[in-house]
């Protein structure tokens, strides 16, 4: 839906989707209702209700997921994970649905950058608010500043640099293929800004996933970049503060207390005591960090190295256990079914420069990114990480489309694949 075409409430609902999209990087909460309000927008303005082609691996994965709430003996427990169905099902129907041509997708990623331009430079006055507090009370400044990482406008620095990562990701493919060049200096001075506060996050996982990322932009946009990329990430090291070079040394050479590599081994490998308990059905969602002492292997000595031992820090030991290794594979096809079909939808572009190419390429890298964090992190057990993600994949079918009219009011609602 274009906002010059249509009535004035099919304009108030394509602002309402993309406001709840852009949402996420503020308050989840908020973006919560905004879903409802453009969900009863559709309804009332009797949209013709579209959605991705994923219908059976995601009604899988919920039949699945309740399965596994049902058999753990935990169902209030694990209600939390029957809400986020809300997320899934409401971010992919409504961008499918509501945003009508590139033009649409493009503005979306225009407000993403906007809003988490605004979230890097608030994460960067906090660094430089806990760096001088740092100074001023002594010790070691690198261990005070792992401690108290900047977390932009989100109470967690996880959420915040993955944040960052699929934004830049998605303004990065815009600036390397899309065509129109109005604003692409100011465009490039935010994604510096947001690439600073993702360096400044301190936070290794959204590192390694915007790394493989770009490594994919790079490859279908100039691969010749891909000699000096090397190069540039050690210059851009030899320029980071000194706390940010000995988190780069951190992932070969951990500190033996604040980074010690050691507790994700130990959450791996609990993890996987727990999906040899329990293969089928998983112990049920919300049920690993209660019961994570019960399957800790024997031979690892205790107090546990230093960390967060809520989750497993690996999205798929996390499914895996949580629910079973069938949901796992269902979540893996569901995956591999949306890159196939944006690597095929973007294999069918011409040549040079495109608006649709520089969408599905932004996709693909973004979520090739969120993919590879996910080794080191339960990035999507946060919602506001999962409700981007689920975007990322609709706006992707979204692209190749030709740009539709908008549509007569039809009688009842239907949905259409």
């Amino acid at each position: 839906m274009n906002l010059r075409q249509g009535n004035a409430l099919r304009r108030s609902v394509f602002c309402l989707t993309l406001a709840s999209a852009v949402a996420p990087l503020c308050s989840i909460g908020a973006s919560h209702i905004l879903l409802a309000a453009s969900f009863l927008g559709v309804l009332l303005a009797r949209e013709r209700l579209r959605f991705p082609p994923l219908k059976l691996p995601l009604a899988l994965f919920f039949t699945g997921t309740v399965l596994s709430i049902s058999l753990s003996g935990h169902v209030m427990a694990g209600w939390p994970q029957v809400r986020k169905f809300y997320i899934f099902f409401l971010a992919l129907l409504l961008i499918a649905t509501v945003v009508r041509e590139v033009d649409g997708v493009r503005q979306l990623v225009l407000w993403w950058v906007a809003a988490a331009t605004c979230s890097a430079l608030w994460g960067l006055v906090q660094f430089g608010q806990r760096f001088l507090a740092a100074k001023r009370l002594g010790g070691n400044l690198y261990n005070q500043l792992l401690e108290n990482r900047i977390t932009g406008f989100m109470s967690l620095w996880m959420t915040f640099a993955g944040q960052l990562m699929i934004v830049l990701l998605m303004l990065g493919a815009f600036l390397m293929f899309s065509p129109q060049r109005k604003g692409r200096w100011l465009l490039a001075v935010c994604a510096v800004v947001m690439c600073l506060a993702l360096a400044l996050a301190m936070t290794r996982g959204p590192w390694v996933g915007a790394a493989a990322g770009l490594v994919y932009l790079l490859w279908q946009w100039n691969r010749k970049w891909l000699v000096a990329l090397p190069v540039l990430a050690v210059l851009g090291l030899l320029a980071s503060p000194a706390a940010v070079r000995e988190r780069v040394v951190s992932i070969v050479r951990p500190h033996s207390y604040m980074d010690s590599n050691q507790h994700r081994i130990v959450t791996w490998r609990t993890g996987l005591e727990m999906v040899k308990a329990h293969p089928w059905f998983g112990i049920g969602p919300e049920q690993v960090s209660p019961q994570f002492d019960s399957y800790v292997p024997a031979d690892v000595p205790r107090p546990l190295p230093w960390g967060w031992y809520g989750h497993l820090h690996n999205v798929y030991l996390q499914y895996a256990a949580e629910r079973g290794i069938p949901v796992l594979l269902v979540f893996l096809w569901l995956i591999g079914r949306v890159l196939r079909d944006l690597w095929l939808a973007a294999a069918k572009q011409p040549p040079g420069r495109g608006s649709a190419k520089a969408v599905l390429c932004g996709c693909i890298a973004a979520i090739i990114a969120v993919l590879v964090a996910g080794f080191f992190e339960h990035n999507l057990g946060d919602s506001e990480m999962l409700q981007m993600f689920l975007t990322v994949i609709a706006v992707g079918y979204v692209a190749p489309e030709p740009a539709r009219p908008p549509e007569p009011a039809a009688e009842s609602p239907s949905v259409q694949v």
